[in-house]
């Protein structure tokens, strides 16, 4: 029962003898093991009070950087600014460089920048590619910690990825068109924003793989280096669906869904599953108007407060070790949409 506390510290926290937490600590016996689990909850809850008293006052000035549509930076935004009360009584400064599309140079210039100016962590969204790597790299020789976020950098010296487990995205989203398709024939557009995210390659690895091993029988028809921007994918869009009479159902990737829908109805063909990803304002429109039949989703504002703690112990001011955290993944339908119901 190792701890760092005077045995006056724990019997008052504990309301119990000094004598009896002696006894207890080195062993002695003569003491009930009720009495026991009292002392080791007083070090804990000493642990606790202890990270608190670290963490008050105390300021974090994070970084978070990201290449990614104007519709997910700003649900990262807003799941932050949600969780920030709850982060008390630390305080969590934020600078955000947010850019929808920006070159391998300019996103490695603003990783340099960072690395120049000073962080106490960076938050970051990029394209798996060994420029990235390598500025994470100075990033971490400044003493600067790095968390990835819904996309990894594996190879990179990153302290943690925070996200979802993107392999088993893909693969669910496999089952569900399964289940839902049947025994229709069809075949399945497949839309990803770029192939340099490791996040979207690893979900449609996990897709590939589940439809190979469950409905090998339909074709999967790719778009890539959209951006996810709507204007691009719905030219996209269009092209394949023209190629491919028997697109019946979509695995988004990478977003743009208002543009892949809208291609659909334009060439009046149904469709008849629609699988997303993230509830963000634009998915949230189109399931509630059952023009997308299910999204897969993890809960942006847990991965924002885990991201905290790590860089918060990272900083040494709060314990335990730092480890990766893969999100759990929710299968949200226009019946399970969190918040206000939906409309009928």
């Amino acid at each position: 029962m190792g701890h760092p506390y005077r045995i006056r510290e724990i019997a008052a926290q504990a309301c119990l003898s000094e004598a009896t937490v002696d006894r207890v600590l080195n062993r002695r016996g003569g003491v009930r093991d009720s009495t026991v689990q009292e002392v080791r909850q007083a070090i804990a809850d000493l642990d606790r009070q202890k990270s608190q008293v670290r963490l008050a006052g105390r300021t974090f000035l994070i970084d978070i950087v990201m290449e990614a549509p104007r519709r997910f930076s700003s649900a990262v935004r807003k799941a932050l600014e949600a969780e920030l009360p709850s982060l008390r009584p630390a305080v969590i400064r934020s600078r955000f460089h947010f850019r929808e599309t920006c070159t391998t140079q300019e996103l490695v210039a603003t990783l340099d920048r960072i690395a120049a100016r000073g962080s106490q962590g960076v938050v970051l969204k990029a394209p798996d590619r060994p420029e990235v790597t390598a500025a994470v790299a100075r990033l971490v020789r400044r003493g600067i910690p790095v968390v990835t976020l819904v996309t990894d950098l594996p190879t990179s010296r990153r302290l943690s990825y925070v996200g979802i487990d993107n392999r088993a995205a893909g693969a669910t989203a496999a089952y569900l068109i399964g289940q839902w398709l049947g025994d229709r024939p069809g075949n399945v557009l497949i839309t990803l924003s770029s192939g340099s995210f490791r996040g979207e390659e690893e979900r449609e690895m996990g897709f590939r793989s589940a439809m190979r091993q469950t409905q090998p029988q339909r074709a999967l028809v790719d778009i890539t280096e959209s951006g996810g921007l709507d204007d691009r994918l719905r030219e996209l869009a269009l092209e394949a669906l023209r190629g491919d009479p028997g697109i019946v159902a979509v695995y988004s990737i990478g977003g743009g869904n208002l543009a892949t829908a809208d291609a659909f109805e334009t060439l009046g063909r149904p469709c008849a599953v629609f699988i997303a990803h993230d509830l963000d304002d634009d998915n949230l429109r189109l399931l509630r108007d059952r023009r997308v039949s299910a999204v897969l989703h993890h809960d942006l504002g847990q991965d924002m407060r885990r991201v905290c703690h790590v860089i918060m112990q990272a900083q040494g001011a709060l314990p335990g070790p730092v480890v990766s955290w893969p999100a759990g993944i929710q299968v949200v339908t226009p019946f399970n949409v969190p918040g206000p119901a939906p409309h009928d």
